[in-house]
C-alpha cells in the first residue's frame, strides 16, 4: 500500500532525510520511533502530500504520491501531531464538514459521522462545542477526522500525546480494529508501550536514516542485552573499566550476566560514591539504548531541545 525509497529531503543545511527506505502492507501496522528531530514528521508530511521532497520515490496504492498528491491524498488519513479542528462549531459540524471536504456525499458523511464518533467514544458530545472539549476528547475528535472517508493508508503523528488514559486505550484498540479490516497504518510514537502493545513492525529512525526495522522479538535478539546504569553522588564518579560515561553522575556497563557483573564491580567503587543500580532488561528501551547509546526519553529530550533552539 505504501513503498517508500531513497527518500530525501533537506531544510537549508540540515538532511531531515538521507535515503529513507519504508514498504507498509494493507492490514499492517507500522510504528516510527525516534527522537524529535529524527524525520518522522518530515517522512509522514511528504507521503501526505504536505511538503515536497528533494528526491526519492513514494507511491500509495502504485500511485506515484510526489508527481499525482491530489489524487493520493484521496486514499490517505491524516491525523497530524498538532490538533486541527475548529473549536467554535460543534463536534457533529466538524465530522460533518471534514467528511465533505474529504469527498463524501452530504448523506454518506452524516453516516460515517455516527459511526465514526460511535468508535471513539463521541457519540454523546456531538452536539457540544469542540472548542469546550477536554483535551482527551478532542485528541479523539482529531483522529475522527482523519478516518471519515475509509482511507486506505492511515497516518497517525503522536496520536496520543496529551491523551488521558482512557483515549490512548480507544485510539489503540481503533487502530488495531481498523488493520484488521485491511488498512495500512503509520503510527509514530514516543510511547514505547504503545508500539509493544500494537504488536506490528517497528522502524527505528535517527538522524534521517532508517537504523533498524523488525518486530519487537526480532530487535531485542538482534540488538540487546541487559545494561547496569550505575548513578553517583555529585563528584564521586570513578573510573570504571568497560563502563560508557553518560554523564556527571552515571556510568552504564553491557552486561550479560548483572548478576555476576555486580557481585565483580561493587566491590571495587569507593565507598559511599554509589547513589543507586538499575539494571534495563532487554526490551524494546533496550535495543533503542543499544543501537544509540542513550534511553529513549534521553533521546527525546535532546531532540526537543534542538528543535526548540532551532525555532
Amino acid at each position: 500500500m505504501l513503498h517508500v525509497e531513497g527518500l530525501r529531503k533537506s531544510y537549508g543545511e540540515v538532511e531531515a532525510l538521507r535515503g529513507v527506505d519504508l514498504d507498509v502492507g494493507a492490514g499492517e501496522i507500522v510504528a516510527l520511533i525516534g527522537p524529535n528531530g529524527a524525520g518522522k514528521t518530515s517522512l509522514v508530511s511528504i507521503v501526505a502530500g504536505l511538503r515536497r521532497a528533494d528526491g526519492g520515490t513514494v507511491e500509495v496504492d502504485g500511485l506515484d504520491a510526489l508527481r499525482h498528491s491530489a489524487r493520493v491524498r484521496r486514499l490517505i488519513g491524516l491525523a497530524p501531531q498538532d490538533t486541527g479542528l475548529y473549536p467554535v462549531v460543534s463536534v457533529r459540524h466538524n465530522l460533518q464538514l471534514f467528511g465533505e471536504l474529504s469527498g463524501l456525499t452530504a448523506r454518506d458523511a452524516k453516516a460515517r459521522s455516527a459511526e465514526v464518533a460511535e468508535a471513539l467514544g463521541l457519540a454523546d458530545l456531538l452536539d457540544r462545542q469542540a472548542g469546550k472539549l477536554s483535551g482527551g476528547q478532542k485528541r479523539r475528535l482529531h483522529t475522527a477526522l482523519a478516518l471519515l472517508h475509509h482511507p486506505k493508508l492511515l497516518l497517525l503523528d503522536e496520536a496520543t500525546t496529551g491523551a488521558d488514559v482512557e483515549t490512548r486505550g480507544q485510539l489503540l484498540d481503533l487502530v488495531r480494529a481498523l488493520a484488521e479490516d485491511g488498512s495500512a497504518i503509520v503510527y509514530s510514537t514516543h510511547y514505547l508501550g504503545e508500539v509493544e502493545s500494537l504488536g506490528g513492525r517497528i522502524v527505528i529512525v535517527d538522524h534521517g536514516r532508517v537504523i533498524a526495522r523488525g518486530v519487537v522479538d526480532e530487535l531485542i535478539r538482534s540488538h540487546a542485552e541487559p545494561v547496569i546504569e550505575l548513578s553517583f553522588h555529585e563528584g564521586t564518579l570513578p573510573e570504571l573499566a568497560g563502563a560508557t560515561r553518560v554523564d556527571d553522575t552515571r556510568l552504564r556497563l553491557p552486561a550479560a550476566d548483572p548478576a555476576s557483573v555486580l557481585s565483580d564491580v561493587l566491590p571495587r567503587l569507593p565507598q559511599g560514591a554509589l547513589a543507586s543500580v538499575e539494571i534495563v532488561r532487554p526490551t524494546l528501551e533496550a535495543v533503542y539504548l543499544s543501537l544509540t547509546g542513550k534511553r529513549y526519553d534521553e533521546a527525546d529530550r535532546e531532540g526537543r531541545a534542538k528543535v526548540s533552539g532551532a525555532a
